[in-house]
């Protein structure tokens, strides 16, 4: 293992903010593993950490194949995670809108155009990402459609889904959209969890990386052949919104079976605690998406849902 800064910025009062990379094998450019750039993305840098203590023996035991170079960056945005912010702490940029950056324009377009030119050229980039609103999924990859995705190395992580989406005109500042444009096979792998740790969801992350890295020939590696993901496109996912503000109490969880008219949450008067709301499930399906924080506003997606269809 060769650890190194990949980027290193001035702080005025406190020690600077150093970029690492940890570098596996040698030779070709084979797949680059980066970890959280934003603040509140814990479960995604826990799940870096375990890629690089796993990928520490892998190496020490031979079992990464010749002429194979495997890169993880655990954490762009250490100085958010420090203060407890999700976006950048001095101006609320997002580091994830910033791709593929500029070396010469804000803090954020610059530390993004040293990962970007770091990561760029390697075969596969997957990225621990995390959603913009805040909540639980069904762990899965998620892909963007621009012509150069390929569900089927998607696929090959044995994660139960795999997602993909047609993208807006923000998500071309995005690390995977800018890895697509540059020849890099691009994946965001989601885990059940974001400002926690879960540790379950964190190990399949984990198995799920080294399980596309054996199948693509880059380690040897035993383990469990996972998944066969269901392929789904993001627009087939039904939205169930909450009707009304309040305290809510969320009664389903990601994975979970439902039926048409289950009671899915409640939303409780904050000043009188009586039940004011009850969110029941439009469709038969499983839910893929569930809302975590204890407040919602009245029309807030609180649960994503996929359909099932009769036949």
């Amino acid at each position: 293992m060769l650890k190194e800064t990949i980027y290193s910025l001035d702080a005025p009062f406190r020690t600077n903010m150093d970029i690492y990379g940890y570098t596996f094998g040698s030779g070709e450019n084979a797949a680059c593993i980066v970890g959280p750039t934003r603040g509140n993305e814990v479960q995604q840098l826990y799940v870096c950490s375990q890629l690089i203590k796993a990928l520490t023996e892998i190496e020490k035991r031979g079992h990464i194949s010749n002429n194979n170079k495997i890169l993880v960056i655990p954490c762009v945005n250490s100085f958010s995670i420090n203060v407890e912010k999700r976006f950048w702490a001095l101006d609320k940029t997002d580091i994830n809108r910033m791709f593929p950056g500029n070396p010469s324009g804000e803090t954020t377009e610059r530390i993004a155009h040293a990962v970007f030119e770091k990561t760029r050229g390697y075969s596969y980039g997957i990225q621990f990402a995390s959603f913009h609103t805040p909540g639980d999924f069904i762990p899965h990859v998620r892909m963007m459609e621009t012509g150069h995705q390929n569900t089927s190395l998607a696929n090959l992580f044995g994660l139960p889904y795999v997602l993909t989406r047609k993208p807006e005109p923000f998500d071309t500042t995005t690390l995977n959209y800018s890895w697509q444009m540059n020849s890099t096979n691009a994946f965001s792998v989601y885990t059940s969890a974001t400002d926690q740790i879960d540790e379950p969801s964190a190990r399949q992350a984990v198995s799920s990386v080294l399980r596309f890295l054996t199948r693509m020939g880059i380690i040897k590696y035993d383990c469990h052949n996972g998944y066969i993901a269901s392929i789904i496109e993001e627009n087939t996912l039904l939205p169930i919104r909450a009707d009304v503000s309040g305290i809510y109490r969320r009664l389903k969880n990601p994975g979970d079976e439902v039926h048409l008219g289950d009671t899915l949450a409640v939303v409780i008067d904050p000043l009188e605690g009586e039940i004011i709301s009850q969110i029941l499930a439009p469709s038969d399906g499983i839910i893929f998406f569930a809302h975590t924080k204890p407040l919602v506003i009245q029309n807030g997606v609180i649960y994503q849902l996929i359909k099932r269809l009769h036949i």
